[in-house]
């Protein structure tokens, strides 16, 4: 598998034998990734009460709630589960009755629930990790690639944005709703995803909080349109991963799994839907909340931060690709794969954006900027303030074309 397993192996064959044949070497090597992959899937898997088939080839585990993966983080051992926020920010936006898309369901539900004081978790496979590059990243984004964000070095991955940005010094939570779509991905190492980052810090001392959907074949097996989190506490160096594939977030409510498809999606000059996200600071405990569709699935606790442990300093929303290709431009799409100018219908948006503030809550973000360093490829259009979407935007975009090489 990784450079890194075959080094350990090589390290251990010194010290227990002189010589040592080829094929040997590779009977070692395979047993050795053999007993690391069940060891990792006993630690991912938990026991459950309830499993449950999705049309979409997922398995849904119903796992006890004090038994979920969360608690084998060494802060967490101790934990005593929040099961509920102490309080919920409070919104001034009248709800939109104007081009109201659809809200969006998972694709497990068709063949069941997981029970009471259980939650939903998908289960990882032993193909899900030998996707993987290795099973240290395993679920986790690349440090690398992260910080090639603008320019690009041949050969090597590169993430692309069209964002909006809420800079503000003292900031609580961020509420917004998603347009879902399918775009198309061009190769298995390539995503496509739109988001919020809640954001804290600079340098090796940055804190996100992250969630929306995503497509991402390598990591999941498929390109279907997928509900996601990730977190981090240093820039994506060591900390943070995707979903639950790292002890971190408490989840406690099993509606929603983290990391299951969403279904169905919007289809252009179509039927529209989306996803409400709300993500706060809970004023008592000082977790920081999840709330998808008005249900709050669960929580990352204050002890997991440094810089976030307060507040957030930023708040970002819009989408996000991976470009892979050695040469020339990716064509994996960005939001619905068509330009914020296109509008309702047919590109991708975020409506009714808020920040909950210092007293709880959710208000309109003073002050939007845009940020599309490749705008010929992915770009996007701030609408105003005076609709009853409140504070929206478009995004979005094909990727390669001819304006985009």
């Amino acid at each position: 598998m990784a450079s890194h397993l075959k080094q350990t192996i090589l390290m251990v064959t010194v010290m227990t034998a002189a010589i040592i044949t080829a094929s040997a070497q590779e009977t070692e090597i395979s047993d050795f990734q053999e007993a690391e992959i069940l060891r990792r899937l006993k630690q991912l898997n938990k026991p459950a009460v309830k499993s449950i088939q999705s049309p979409d080839g997922d398995i849904i585990d119903c796992v006890p709630i004090a038994n979920q993966p969360a608690f084998d983080h060494p802060l967490l051992r101790d934990h005593i589960i929040q099961m509920r926020p102490s309080s919920e920010p409070e919104s001034g936006l009248a709800e939109n009755t104007e081009e109201k898309p659809k809200a969006i369901g998972q694709l497990w539900h068709m063949y069941g629930e997981c029970p009471e004081n259980t939650v939903s978790i998908r289960r990882t496979k032993e193909e899900d990790l030998l996707r993987s590059t290795s099973l240290e990243t395993f679920g986790k984004k690349s440090y690398r690639t992260i910080q090639q964000v603008v320019s690009r070095d041949l050969g090597a991955s590169v993430h692309e944005y069209g964002v909006t940005q809420a800079l503000n010094n003292q900031v609580y939570g961020s509420k917004s709703y998603i347009n879902v779509w399918k775009p198309f991905v061009q190769q298995s190492d390539e995503f496509s995803l739109a988001q919020t980052w809640v954001v804290s810090g600079s340098g090796s001392d940055l804190n996100t909080i992250e969630a929306g959907w995503q497509e991402y074949q390598q990591l999941y097996g498929d390109y279907n349109t997928r509900l996601f989190i990730y977190w981090t506490r240093d820039a994506y160096q060591h900390t943070g991963c995707y979903n639950l594939l790292c002890s971190a977030f408490v989840q406690t409510d099993g509606t929603f799994v983290l990391g299951g498809t969403l279904n169905p999606t919007s289809s252009y000059g179509g039927t529209q839907y989306e996803i409400s996200l709300l993500i706060w600071r809970d004023k008592n405990t000082g977790n920081w909340w999840l709330q998808i569709q008005g249900i709050n699935v669960g929580y990352w606790p204050n002890t997991l931060f440094t810089s976030l442990k307060d507040s957030a300093n930023r708040v970002d929303w819009g989408g996000e690709i991976v470009n892979a290709q050695s040469s020339g431009h990716t064509n994996t799409d960005m939001g619905s794969g068509h330009f914020p100018e296109e509008g309702f219908g047919k590109a991708a948006f975020f409506r009714n954006l808020e920040i909950v503030d210092g007293s709880n809550t959710l208000r309109p973000p003073p002050s939007l900027g845009a940020l599309a360093p490749t705008p010929n490829c992915y770009n996007v259009r701030i609408g105003g303030a005076g609709t009853s979407w409140a504070t929206h935007f478009y995004y979005g975009g094909p990727g390669k074309n001819p304006n985009c090489p």
